[in-house]
């Protein structure tokens, strides 16, 4: 079994800005796999079933996204499962609006949400999605920015990035983590190369 928990903020104030493309994608996986997450289970909301033919639980803590660890390191706990069988998927300000980089293990970088992860797993061996929110222009108020509603304007991209994010887990569940990293990296090395 996988767990693939997506980051965010619990409640319709949080819903639909940059720091819940994590949750997001999890409605996204769920929709296209015909199955719910509505059920309560160590402070998080879970949906089961399967994806690609492989039994799947796909969670969404209610903790805030500062406090995620703890629903997380429960959830693996519930169901018998060690940090290299989650797939962490969150929005990441270092990385260019859009961009997909999968990983198999890495510091937080400056994100909270994956801080209280890594603390509460002991661990940062573990795989994670990151989705790229950095907008390409200066921001004065990181905390702000990554908590604001998107723009009409965004709202497409933004449900193009959720529609790839949503495909690379499906690849990452299907194929493996190397071929996964080495379609999803290879693409966003592509990207980089076109904006250069």
């Amino acid at each position: 079994m996988d767990l693939i928990v997506g980051l965010g903020n619990p409640g319709s104030e949080y819903s639909r800005t940059p720091h819940n493309l994590g949750f997001m994608v999890i409605d996204r996986l769920a929709t296209d796999a015909g199955l719910r997450v509505t059920r309560p289970e160590e402070n998080a909301l879970v949906g089961l079933g399967q994806i690609e033919g492989r039994e799947v639980a796909l969670a969404k803590p209610l903790s805030y996204m500062n406090l995620s660890g703890g629903p997380v390191r429960e959830l693996l706990r519930r169901y018998e499962l060690q940090p290299e069988n989650l797939l962490l998927v969150y929005d990441e300000l270092a990385l260019p609006w859009g961009q997909l980089r999968l990983r198999l293990r890495g510091s937080s970088g400056s994100h909270k949400g994956v801080q209280s992860v890594i603390g509460a797993l002991d661990t940062m061996e573990f795989p994670r999605l990151r989705l790229g929110i950095d907008p390409g222009h200066r921001i004065g108020d990181g905390a702000r920015f990554v908590l604001r509603k998107f723009r009409p304007s965004e709202e497409t991209e933004a449900e193009e990035i959720v529609g790839r994010a949503a495909e690379a887990v499906r690849l990452y569940i299907s194929e493996g983590a190397d071929k996964a990293m080495t379609v999803i990296n290879r693409r966003a090395q592509g990207e980089k190369e076109e904006e250069a």
